[in-house]
């Protein structure tokens, strides 16, 4: 289990699974990714300077390549799972995925409409 620190009051964990987890698996993803900052595609990326996530505006030099779906939860390296990301965004992302931060502003929106219907 991986812990996932939040701003909630609960402490969260992700069951990995190990073969997602492999440490052969994560080096040859690891490489795949030095190959894949090499590419055109991924270079244009870069040098348009905006961050995936909050899209706001960096130097090239400060994004970094996030796996959308994290490799150690059976993301892959590849362009539909890679963007560029600006290092606060990448380092409050951690292990989640785009559906666990939906799922987390969900749940904060109806604990916010419940607090302001008990206020009622």
């Amino acid at each position: 289990m991986a812990p996932r620190s939040g701003k909630s009051d609960s402490q969260e964990y992700y069951l990995l699974n190990s073969e997602h987890t492999d440490p052969k698996r994560l080096k040859k993803e690891r490489e795949k990714a030095r190959q894949l900052k090499k590419s055109q595609w991924w270079l244009s990326l870069i040098n348009k300077g905006i961050c995936h996530y909050c899209q706001k505006s960096f130097k090239p030099s400060l994004l970094t390549m996030d796996h959308v779906v994290p490799l150690a939860r059976g993301g892959r390296t590849q362009p539909g799972n890679v963007v560029p990301c600006c290092p606060d965004c990448n380092r409050n992302k951690k292990l989640d995925t785009p559906v666990d931060q939906l799922l987390r502003q969900l749940q904060q929106e109806k604990k916010h409409n419940d607090d302001d219907q008990d206020g009622s």
